[in-house]
């Protein structure tokens, strides 16, 4: 839930709403519209409430937004990550709504809630339908100002949260901004984590925590936001219903007033702790992301740290000084941070780093910014933000960002600012910013001269704001119903000339926009006997270069197409994901089509891929996150080594990515890749007949050299012995479960396994391990289970997680156990069943709403020869399942002693 430094059956609808008691005059008195940009209108309530309506009838979801102006900044001392910590503590029901998270999931919701430092918010997608509608209200409203914030319950999170904190110390990335960022702000609280002191969460009072609620957490102080499907009129009757019968409060919430002085010197810090991988980070200070200068700023960044093109890219990565560079803006609503940072080889000269890093980023004045470098950046950013204005959804999640920076229409605002950037703007924010004495990284030398850079304040955003207009909002699509038989009946299925697998759906969609899928399959037992390392790194080298076109130059090409592109593969096959418009669909198509069949393979390319990579594989070393689900990939898949679905260990691993050479790569594309097995789906707003043509020249005469037959993966029993990694110095550790089951996805059995893995650790919040583990004993912050079910075997994986401290990995281990027992003798319920299903089915609506998720479906059929009348089927299955069903195949393929046990962390800290 914490945003990181750098991831029962129907509802009691609130005061049984009625909407005739409202005249229409005494409805325009209590709710006021207020302005309109691009399809987005606000109102105000009586009591303070602001209300951002964005209609979108093009697909069956309706997100609701709630965000508080209320972030880490406001917290006093010993309050420190006290409005996260709420922020968890208010899922933990009403009065009238005593388990939310049950409710989430019955109504098939994607939930989530997350703090920063400027806002928090609270948020779930879910199936555009009424009665959703009003629960949704109705939550949200009640929990505003009617959250329980008990003692019992900060007990019991307190420890989550704790958990979570821990298992942030373990990441050598998040230490190194958090300690930058506490040397860069000497007074504002910006130089403070979101998570908190681990002694505030640990002490703070209940008291204390129930006032920063009731001050916050109310009506004047909150922005509502709703996007999706709805009548516009009778939404806002709802609302007027659920939150306008809050009343407005009495207390007056004072501005804060401290403001960061100007940084007199360079500043550093050191942070010694075990790992693998060094790092190295720079952070200047900039000013509020409302300020002129953000837009160019945000430019000057992707210029600086973009990845294969940027400027830190060719000064550390290709000479090998650094494995990976990056760099972002973290836009606030007072003076704010950009942020440098590179990775490092653990044999690695840093001091040699650090002085390539500085040159390259304070060096501008010398190295100025070209107008092709901010061409190329701002194409980049604007494509992106094209993009995520198609998606009403991402929109209404994105809106609370830029409330937290002081007001909802900032967001285009900054897009107009974006596209009027100059080369001299940029030039002149790189002078300004880039300096030395403006610079936090490592040690401190004292300067002979103060050299301070005065961050200019944004007087008033709503009087920057007040007289904006925007401009035409985005083409609407169509209303879509995403049933399986309208799915069906609306998708054409064919074969191109040579074979290929095609599914195409057409449909209107926001912004004209398309998304396409493509996935191929390759070899056979035999002919991939030991090529599961060059596999992979083939798949990696494809967006690296082809032969018309560099690295660069490709990434180029595919901004200017506005075309977010992603291929990869592996040894046994590959895949393209598409997200594009209409005007460039067949364009972007012919372009991948270079990708995957003319790769240029480039030297240079391949040795900086085994650099990042091989940094990368010694990172997780000493993960327990990643050696314990290493092993339960391993435990999963009992195959020799060099059989192509054996898994190797990391440090088998990085053997294996050792010895692969370029030619290899070069032979093993040239020996596999082709379209002899391949599958495309298209999604979205194209032309039917200008794409099959376009996608019948692009794959003919392009057959792979080996033949294709499927590599089985059959059902074995899997022994149960226990695995165990010890990492020492990590505070935080891993638990995995893993099970295998005879059973596939046609598997008579196979819906009451998913039903019954859905209620055991695959809810939100509300599954029996999460509230066991996490609601219950406070141990994880994280648990679960997950089934993966084959669609070619039958055979299914069943495996369980829960991070932790790594002295309580004994009882989560009891816990689990004791979850699974209890689940055997006593069974799930019919009321845990009903609210089960309804949320899972609609959670498989809200997919079946999501082009890219919809894409991926309609390929996998077209994989297996079937239609959505499967996935009908199937879920027409669920539906019918009763407890006694699913109990009777619960205990049919699962016992307590089948799990083996894997664990990873500082075993010098387990309590026996």
């Amino acid at each position: 839930m914490l945003k990181k430094w750098f991831k029962p059956s129907q509802v009691a609808i609130a005061a049984s709403i009625c909407f005739t008691t409202l005249t229409p005059a005494a409805f325009a008195d209590q709710i006021k519209k207020v302005t309109e940009v691009e399809g987005i209108t606000e109102y105000r309530l009586d009591n303070g409430l602001q209300v951002l309506l964005f209609p979108d009838p093009t697909k069956e979801t309706v997100t609701v937004n709630v965000t508080y102006h209320v972030g880490s900044k406001h917290e006093n001392y010993g309050e420190t990550g006290m409005a996260h910590l709420l922020e968890h503590l208010v899922f933990k029901g009403t009065p009238k709504h005593k388990d939310i998270p049950a409710e989430l999931s019955s109504h098939g919701a994607r939930p989530n809630g997350t703090t920063w430092t400027d806002r928090t918010n609270y948020f779930e997608t879910f199936a555009a339908t009424e009665e959703n509608i009003d629960w949704a209200l109705s939550m949200e409203s009640d929990r505003m100002v009617n959250s329980f914030i008990a003692k019992k319950d900060l007990d019991s999170e307190m420890t989550v949260v704790r958990n979570e904190f821990e298992s942030g110390e373990n990441s050598p990335f998040r230490i190194t901004i958090q300690r930058m960022l506490a040397a860069a702000f000497e007074w504002h609280n910006y130089g403070k984590t979101t998570i908190g002191a681990k002694s505030d969460l640990e002490n703070v009072p209940i008291d204390r925590l129930q006032a920063f609620y009731r001050k916050y957490y109310q009506p004047d102080n909150a922005t509502l936001i709703v996007a999706g499907k709805f009548d516009s009129k009778q939404l806002m009757k709802k609302i007027q219903a659920t939150f306008g019968q809050i009343p407005k409060p009495e207390r007056v919430i004072q501005p804060l007033y401290t403001q960061e002085p100007a940084q007199d010197g360079e500043r550093s810090v050191t942070i010694r702790r075990v790992g693998d991988a060094q790092m190295i980070g720079t952070v200047y200070h900039v000013p509020a992301g409302s300020h002129e200068d953000f837009a160019a700023l945000n430019v000057l960044n992707e210029i600086i740290s973009a990845q294969a093109t940027g400027r830190l890219h060719k000064a550390l990565v290709e000479k090998k000084l650094a494995s990976n560079a990056f760099g972002f803006n973290f836009q606030w609503a007072e003076p704010s941070v950009a942020i440098f940072m590179a990775e490092v080889d653990k044999a690695g000269d840093i001091a040699k780093t650090e002085q390539a890093m500085v040159e390259a980023l304070e060096n501008i004045k010398s190295n100025p910014v070209s107008a092709d470098e901010v061409e190329k950046a701002k194409r980049t950013l604007m494509k992106a933000q094209k993009l995520a204005f198609n998606s009403s959804e991402r929109v209404a999640m994105e809106l609370s960002e830029w409330l937290g920076m002081g007001d909802w229409r900032l967001i285009f605002l900054n897009r107009d600012r974006m596209e009027q950037v100059s080369t001299e703007d940029v030039q002149r924010v790189a002078e300004k910013y880039l300096t030395r004495n403006n610079r936090t990284l490592g040690k401190f030398i004292p300067a002979e001269k103060p050299e301070r850079v005065e961050i200019p304040q944004v007087a008033n955003v709503t009087d920057m704001v007040k007289d904006y207009k925007g401009r035409k909002a985005v083409a609407q699509g169509e209303a879509f119903d995403p049933s399986h038989d309208n799915i069906t009946a609306r998708t054409s299925t064919s074969k191109l000339d040579n074979g290929v697998k095609l599914a195409l759906l057409p449909k209107k969609t926001r912004g004209e926009s398309v998304v396409a899928r493509i996935s191929l399959q390759m070899g056979d037992l035999l002919s991939l006997q030991g090529q599961d390392a060059v596999g992979d790194v083939t798949g990696s080298m494809l967006m690296r270069g082809t032969e018309n076109y560099t690295r660069e130059q490709l990434k180029e090409a595919f901004d200017k197409l506005e075309a977010q592109v992603s291929i990869g593969g592996g040894a046994t096959g590959a895949y393209v994901s598409v997200n594009t418009t209409r005007a460039n669909l067949n364009d972007t198509l012919k372009l991948v089509a270079e990708v995957l069949q003319k790769p240029a393979f480039d030297e240079k390319e391949f040795d900086l891929y085994i650099t990042e990579q091989k940094v990368a594989l010694e990172q997780t070393l000493q993960d327990p996150q990643a050696l314990a689900f290493n092993a339960f990939s391993r435990h999963q898949s009992p195959f020799p080594k060099g059989h192509p679905n054996y898994v190797g260990t990391i440090e088998e691993q990085l053997a294996a990515l050792g010895a692969v050479t370029l030619d290899d790569v070069k032979r093993f594309h040239k020996d596999f890749y082709g379209a002899s097995e391949m599958q495309i789906t298209v999604v979205g707003d194209f032309d039917k007949a200008q794409t099959t043509k376009t996608l019948d020249e692009i794959t003919a005469n392009w057959q792979s050299k080996n033949k294709y037959a499927r590599i089985d993966s059959p059902y074995k029993k899997l022994s149960n012995e226990a695995i165990t990694f010890n990492t020492p110095d990590k505070e935080n550790a891993t638990f995995v479960a893993s099970l295998s089951i005879p059973v596939g996805q046609d598997h008579p059995d196979a819906p009451a396994l998913t039903m019954g893995n859905y209620m055991l650790g695959g809810g939100f919040l509300n599954s029996r391990l999460a509230t066991r583990l996490r609601q219950q004993d406070g141990l994880s912050y994280g648990a679960g289970s997950f089934l993966n079910i084959s669609a070619f075997d039958e055979r299914a994986s069943l495996g369980a997680y829960a991070i932790c401290a790594p002295q309580n990995l004994a009882k989560v281990e009891v816990g689990f156990k004791e979850e699974i027992a209890r689940m055997l003798k006593d069974g799930f319920t019919a009321e845990e069943v009903a609210a089960a299903k309804s949320g899972l089915l609609q959670g498989r609506k809200v997919s079946r709403s999501q082009d890219r998720e919809l894409a991926s479906d309609l390929n996998t059929n077209l994989r297996l020869d079937r239609t959505m009348e499967h996935s009908k089927q199937y879920e027409k299955a669920i539906a019918e399942l009763s407890a006694e069903d699913i109990n009777k195949v619960m205990r049919k393929y699962i016992s307590v002693d089948a799990f083996a046990i894997i664990q990873a962390g500082d075993m010098s800290k387990v309590e026996k």
